[in-house]
C-alpha cells in the first residue's frame, strides 16, 4: 500500500497547473450513456475514479477511447448491458450517476448502492424520489436499486435538501424525458453548471443551471459532442493552501477565479496577498504566519465542505483561535485526531471544531481516512517540522492529479513510497 514520506521544509514556492475537475468529469462522462453517437470529453484529469468510471464504462460494452492526455472518446451505442456490479460501485459513491442515464435512453438500471469516502450516510433516496416521480419503477433488494420506466415522463421535482449527485442524475434522466422537468431547491455548484453545459451542447434544452431552479424540456434524443471539463476549484483551493500554510508563495495556472470566491475570501481573511487574472490565482504570504479564520460550511456558493479538512490544517498553525462547523456531512472531522498526532490542538464538540493554533507542527505518522482528510494531512505535513509518513493515500489518488509531482515542483520535499 502506497504512503507518502514528507519532510517539512519551509515556504514552498512556484507554480502549478489545476487538473480538471474530478466532480465535473464523473458526472459528464456517464452522460455519455445518453446517446449512441461519440462524445469527446477533454481536459479529464488522471485519476482513480476516473479511472474506476471508465472500467465501469467499458463493462457495460461502452467503448472508450483515448485520444491523447486527458482525451477520451466514448461510445454508448454498443452497449450489453445496464448493470452496474457492487465490485467497481463500492469504491464510489459517484457510480450512482449512470442511474438516471441509464433509465432515461435504455429504459432499465440495475445499480449496486454507492460506497465512497467514509465521511457520511449520503442516502440516495431524494435521486429514487425524483426518478419516481417521473414514473420509473424502482425496487431496491440484494444491494441493487433496480429501476424501469418505458420513457420518463416531466415532473416537477422539490429536493428536501441540497443534493449535488441528486441534481446531476434528475438533470440527465430530465434530458430524454418526455415533457418539462423542473428542478427546485437544486444544487447550484459549478461542477453541475458543466454538465448542464455538456449536456446542452449534446443538445439538451436546459435552463436555469446555477441557480436553485432547473428547467429542462426533454428531447426525442441527444447527439454526439466535444466537452472541455472545467479546472478543479478543490484542487487549486489545496494548492493554494499549501502556499498559505508554508508562509509561501504559489500561483495556480489554468484556473478559474470565478469559482473560488468564498474560498479566496477566508485565505485574504487568513493575512494571504491575492492576485487573480482571468485564468490564475498567485498567493502569496510574504512570510508571515497565517491567522486564524473560522468557516461555516454550506452549499455553493457558500463554503465548501471539500475545503474544510484543509482550513482545518491551515488553521492548525494560524496565529489566533478558529471555529470550524460543519453543516454538510456529519462525518467529516476524523482528520481531527490525525492532526492531533503532529501537535494540533482542537476540540470538537457535534459539528464544530474549535482549533487553536501553535508555531509548528511536528512530524509523526497518520493515516489518510478520506480524500479530503488525505489532503489536509500532506498540507499539515509540509509545514511541520521533521518526518511524516501518511499511509492510505489510495484516499488522495482519487481526487488528486499526481499531487506529489506538483507538490515537487513548488519546492516540496514529498516522496510516494510502498510499504
Amino acid at each position: 500500500m502506497d504512503k507518502f514520506l514528507i519532510q517539512g521544509n519551509g515556504p514552498l514556492h512556484g507554480e502549478v497547473i489545476a487538473s480538471g475537475a474530478k466532480n465535473a468529469a464523473l458526472p459528464i462522462l456517464c452522460a455519455a450513456l445518453l446517446t449512441d453517437d461519440t462524445l469527446a470529453i477533454r481536459n479529464l484529469p488522471q485519476l482513480w475514479d476516473v479511472g474506476t468510471t471508465r472500467r465501469l464504462l467499458t463493462q457495460m460494452g461502452v467503448t472508450v477511447s483515448s485520444s491523447g492526455p486527458g482525451q477520451v472518446e466514448i461510445n454508448a451505442r454498443s452497449i450489453t448491458t445496464c448493470i452496474a456490479p457492487y465490485e467497481l460501485v463500492k469504491t464510489m459513491r459517484a457510480s450512482i450517476l449512470v442511474l438516471g442515464p441509464l433509465l432515461a435512453k435504455r429504459g432499465e438500471a440495475q445499480v449496486s448502492l454507492p460506497g465512497g469516502c467514509a465521511i457520511g450516510a449520503r442516502p440516495v433516496d431524494l435521486h429514487l424520489r425524483g426518478l419516481e416521480a417521473m414514473g420509473a419503477e424502482i425496487d431496491v433488494e440484494g444491494g441493487f436499486i433496480k429501476a424501469r420506466a418505458k420513457r420518463l415522463k416531466g415532473a416537477r421535482i422539490v429536493f428536501d435538501v441540497v443534493t449535488v449527485t441528486g441534481t446531476e442524475n434528475l438533470l440527465m434522466a430530465a434530458a430524454l424525458a418526455d415533457g418539462q422537468t423542473v428542478l427546485e431547491n437544486a444544487a447550484c455548484e459549478p461542477e453541475v453548471v458543466d454538465l448542464a453545459n455538456c449536456l446542452i451542447a449534446m443538445g439538451a434544452k436546459i435552463e436555469g443551471a446555477g441557480t436553485s431552479t432547473i428547467h429542462v424540456q426533454g428531447v426525442e434524443n441527444l447527439h454526439g459532442a466535444s466537452h472541455s471539463v472545467i479546472p478543479d476549484r478543490i484542487e487549486t483551493g489545496t494548492f493554494l493552501i499549501a502556499g498559505a500554510i508554508t508562509r509561501g508563495r504559489v500561483r495556480v495556472t489554468q484556473t478559474d477565479p470565478r469559482m473560488l470566491e468564498a474560498v479566496l475570501d477566508k485565505l485574504r481573511q487568513a493575512g494571504a496577498k491575492l492576485s487573480t487574472g482571468a485564468d490564475w490565482i498567485e498567493l502569496d504570504m510574504l512570510g508571515r504566519r497565517p491567522r486564524a479564520v473560522d468557516i461555516h460550511t454550506t452549499p455553493h456558493p457558500g463554503f465548501p465542505t471539500d475545503m474544510q479538512a484543509q482550513f482545518m490544517a491551515l488553521d492548525c498553525v494560524a496565529e489566533g483561535v478558529g471555529t470550524i462547523r460543519e453543516t454538510i456531512f456529519e462525518n467529516r472531522f476524523m482528520h481531527a485526531q490525525e492532526l492531533m498526532r503532529l501537535g494540533a490542538e482542537i476540540n470538537i464538540e457535534g459539528n464544530t471544531a474549535v482549533v487553536t493554533g501553535v508555531e509548528r507542527l511536528s512530524g509523526a505518522p497518520v493515516m489518510a481516512t478520506d480524500l479530503r482528510a488525505s489532503a489536509a494531512l500532506v498540507l499539515a505535513a509540509l509545514s511541520a517540522d521533521g518526518e511524516t509518513l501518511v499511509d492510505r493515500v489510495y484516499h488522495i489518488d482519487r481526487g488528486y492529479e499526481h499531487i506529489e509531482e506538483k507538490l515537487r515542483k513548488l519546492g516540496g520535499k514529498i516522496q510516494r513510497v510502498t510499504a
